[in-house]
């Protein structure tokens, strides 16, 4: 079993633009009367905010909340971007481009259909020259996303920034990858113990028996549709100080994390 402090965590998803308000709904069923339809984060310029795809928005807003609410600076921190599909929209423009007109493909959004495009974004925002990584793993993305910052800790890094986002499916994908709305996590993981801050000791285990619990809480309920659902039951825990939750990660196996104080 590893362990890893959690020292910031950023939040942004469909009608709940921050932490706080990730918090105020889990707790007491509150949440703002109006919220922006996607994120505009400040570490992009205007005319890259304007370029940047959704799915590239959450994911920066998420992170610089993240970094500041732990105190690290952007730059210093490794970082591993997991998105079960990346930028959906942008996938299937290309897919019905190249099937109907192959010259016609625009050089931004072709530039903008990789899947590590938000790792991209980040490391130029934030002039960021330590590694990033960006993982894809179906429903065990957020989970396989966990497992490779610890990885990262357990390498030797201090602190790791984990950042998990998905967006709306759109055409005939939509049908075979549904997700909904945009949700974004992210979370500051260190080796360095702190007094009252949350400790996540983690365990993979094989056995599809095993009993995961009630996981569709506040947060669950309400961006079940996201394709990133699966971090939502760690996030709830954290605003509520639960103690345990498993997460699926991959055929037959979960990512079971214990929750303490240190």
């Amino acid at each position: 079993m590893r362990e890893a402090i959690v020292e910031g965590i950023g939040f942004w998803g469909s009608g709940l633009p921050d932490w706080d308000a990730a918090c105020a709904w889990a707790r007491a069923g509150q949440r703002p009367a109006q919220a922006p339809a996607r994120p505009a984060p400040a570490l992009l310029a205007a005319n890259e905010r304007r370029r940047a795809p959704a799915t590239v928005a959450v994911a920066l807003e998420a992170a610089l909340a993240a970094c500041e609410a732990a105190g690290r600076e952007p730059t210093a921190l490794p970082s591993v971007f997991a998105s079960t599909h990346g930028e959906m929209s942008i996938t299937d423009y290309m897919c019905a481009t190249l099937a109907s007109d192959p010259r016609a493909v625009s050089p931004t959004r072709f530039h903008n259909s990789v899947h590590n495009a938000a790792a991209g974004y980040w490391t130029i925002g934030t002039g960021a020259h330590v590694p990033a990584t960006a993982i894809s793993a179906g429903h065990g993305s957020f989970a396989q996303g966990l497992v490779e910052a610890m990885a990262q800790l357990a390498a030797g890094s201090e602190a790791v920034l984990l950042v998990a986002y998905d967006g709306p499916a759109c055409g005939p994908l939509a049908e075979m990858a549904p997700s909904e709305g945009l949700l974004g996590v992210a979370l500051v993981l260190s080796r360095v113990p702190c007094p009252g801050l949350p400790v996540l000791r983690m365990e993979l285990a094989q056995h599809a028996g095993m009993d995961r619990g009630d996981t569709a809480g506040p947060l669950s309920r309400l961006l079940a549709g996201n394709a990133m659902q699966p971090a939502l039951p760690l996030l709830e825990a954290l605003a509520l100080e639960r103690g345990q939750v498993l997460l699926p990660a991959g055929a037959d196996q979960w990512l079971r994390i214990d929750i303490g104080h240190g």
